[in-house]
């Protein structure tokens, strides 16, 4: 089967990916309070266990750049800030302005226990960083971090980024926004998000990567890239990216969530693969935008998903219009992080 734009199969089996039920608030928002690093949005989270319990990491915005900062859980609606874990303030010029969350290497079984793996007695993570003030100004690159504290608060940095944007023309050729990385077989595979043109307008498409040494830190670009591409029309016809890709240990299949952008509005998808390379796409959003006035009713998108208690959970960034008090303190937009579940809420 060939990565193809218009590759979409109705009736594509994706029950048990589906998670109808929307928490409706925000599980982590913005502060709205000068100085914070989250002040005008909460965004992108990366969610998975560790000593016993549920952590995520999460990029707040503060009208500079992005900040990732550290949060457990142990419901997963109730977070405790435990403060920023990846600042700004790097004297290199790629990174300078922040340091955004991509993901942590930690199991990627849909169904396991989705723990933090140690690589040469370290734990490890990816992050995309832009390199002017401003919100996701110039063509991100990817760097690596580690730490062998156990609390999870003290990470150092690579000063060289280990992936960077392709040539220039390339789909993937203006610079890039998050990856994810997957454990796979002796190696690892490296899914990334890539920018087709500098300017508006562009779309943002998924390619792969394959780890050419134990390192984490070199990477061979798959040729028949890009592996998930936009639909030639539709709700994710301008991006299809924002990959969030698991093994159903039940089904035996890769499965991607992701995000989809028709120049309107974003919204989650799913796509399924046997090999994680050739992808079947679900025709529809599987985490639509709301109403007007819901919390996500202009986008529905970044996905990051977890099975706990026998209950899927799909968290994701809500955005809706601010309202006139709003507007002084988070801008045009409310931008926060939300959930939605395979089965209803119990508070």
């Amino acid at each position: 089967m060939e990565a193809d734009p218009a590759n979409k199969e109705r009736g594509l089996a994706i029950g048990s990916y589906l998670t109808p039920y929307k928490y409706g608030k925000p599980v982590i928002g913005p502060s709205g309070m000068d100085g914070t690093f989250n002040q005008y949005a909460a965004d992108n989270m990366r969610i998975f266990r560790h000593r016993g319990r549920i952590y995520c990491m999460s990029i707040g915005f503060d009208g500079i750049g992005y900040q990732t900062a550290l949060a457990v859980s142990d419901d997963l609606l109730h977070w405790t800030d435990l403060g920023v874990v990846l600042p700004r303030g790097s004297r290199n010029p790629w990174d300078r302005v922040g340091r955004a969350i991509s993901c942590v290497l930690h199991d990627v079984d849909l169904y396991g226990n989705r723990e933090l793996i140690k690589k040469d007695g370290k734990y490890w993570l990816f992050y995309h960083a832009y390199p002017e003030p401003g919100y996701e100004t110039g063509g991100a690159a990817n760097g690596l971090a580690w730490t062998t504290d156990e609390e999870l608060l003290d990470w150092h940095f690579l000063d060289e980024p280990v992936f960077t944007k392709g040539a220039e023309g390339q789909w993937d050729g203006a610079g890039l926004y998050s990856v994810w990385c997957v454990p796979y077989k002796d190696s690892f595979r490296l899914y990334y998000n890539g920018k087709s043109n500098p300017s508006w307008p562009w779309k943002e498409q998924v390619g792969l990567a394959m780890a050419t040494d134990n390192s984490l830190r070199h990477w061979e670009r798959y040729a028949g890239n890009p592996i998930h591409r936009v639909s030639l029309a539709g709700w994710d016809s301008v991006f299809a990216c924002g990959q969030h890709v698991l093994w159903d240990s039940r089904l035996q299949q890769w499965v991607q969530f992701f995000c989809g952008f028709d120049g309107r509005h974003a919204q989650d998808g799913v796509s399924i693969s046997a090999d994680g390379i050739h992808w079947r796409r679900h025709p529809e959003p599987i985490i639509p935008v709301g109403a007007p006035g819901d919390l996500d009713s202009v986008h529905a998108h970044k996905p990051c998903v977890i099975w706990h208690e026998d209950t899927l959970y799909h968290f994701y960034c809500a955005v809706r219009p601010t309202t006139t008090e709003e507007k002084p303190m988070f801008g045009k937009e409310y931008r926060c992080l939300t959930v939605a579940a395979s089965r209803p809420f119990k508070e």
